[in-house]
């Protein structure tokens, strides 16, 4: 009995991960069980921190979705990533000096770039994003020293910011854990935050690669607000009190289908 409710309750968070927030009666149907069963199922993965229950629904919980390892957070939402990167990548110039983070969709432009092979330097702390421009014609690697921190597979800590106080870059391209409804980037981790503030400080344009399913959300340690002279590139419908946010600041917003506004 206790393994076949393990299988239901995984089958349950891999849903959730993979769909956002669903109604209950929705996961009933896609697992073949009865509303009592998942209302159980959800009752205890609730108690144990997995997902968040709300009216008649249910979504993964934010802590959760940070311990995700990084290969399946990669795939979450690739096709929204990959249109953010395409977004992205029409605001690389040949010659210029970049800094690409660690973020899973950050990672998606550096797949563009190993496309383009244009002539450009990059900076970064990301060591999947190090790995995948290796060797690749007419693009420089440099990558960040520091404490590995293994959940992003990037580069952060004291060693890491001194680095960055001796290197200014063209164009910042920054993922976001989550972007809240008042406009804060945030993130899991207190020395990412840290390195990432560090990094807008050196860049003289920063744009903020984001997916729709980010946005709304709140993870711990703030980061910056979309209130500065920021490029936010994201790929679906945003809340609308983000929305009006932006419209408010001087943060210009790219939906991922190519139209611009400025807010």
């Amino acid at each position: 009995m206790n393994t076949m409710m393990n299988e239901r309750q995984t089958r349950i968070r891999d849903l959730l991960f993979d769909r956002g927030e669903l109604q209950v009666n929705d996961i009933a149907e896609h697992l073949g069980a009865s509303l009592a069963t998942v209302r159980r199922d959800l009752t205890d993965l609730e108690k144990s921190g997995v997902i968040v229950r709300t009216h008649g629904a249910a979504r993964i919980a934010a802590e959760m979705r940070s311990e995700v390892a990084f290969g399946a957070r990669e795939q979450h939402n690739l096709a929204g990533k990959r249109l953010i990167a395409s977004a992205a990548a029409e605001h690389l110039r040949e010659g210029s000096t970049v800094f690409l983070d660690a973020g899973t969709t950050v990672l998606q432009l550096a797949r563009k770039i190993k496309l383009m092979s244009i002539p450009i330097t990059v900076f970064t702390n990301g060591i999947v994003v190090a790995q995948e421009l290796a060797h690749i014609d007419r693009v420089t690697v440099c990558l960040l020293g520091g404490r590995l921190r293994p959940q992003n597979m990037s580069m952060v800590g004291p060693l890491a910011q001194a680095m960055l106080d001796n290197i200014y870059f063209d164009q910042l391209f920054l993922g976001a854990s989550a972007i809240a409804d008042d406009g804060w980037i945030t993130s899991y981790d207190a020395e990412e935050a840290r390195v990432n503030q560090r990094m807008v400080e050196r860049a003289k344009q920063t744009f903020v690669l984001c997916d729709a399913g980010k946005l709304g959300e709140r993870a711990t340690y703030g980061v910056l607000r979309l209130a500065q002279p920021l490029h936010l590139i994201t790929s679906g419908a945003l809340p609308a009190p983000l929305l009006g946010h932006i419209r408010d600041s001087a943060t210009t917003l790219t939906v991922a289908n190519g139209d611009a506004s400025n807010g």
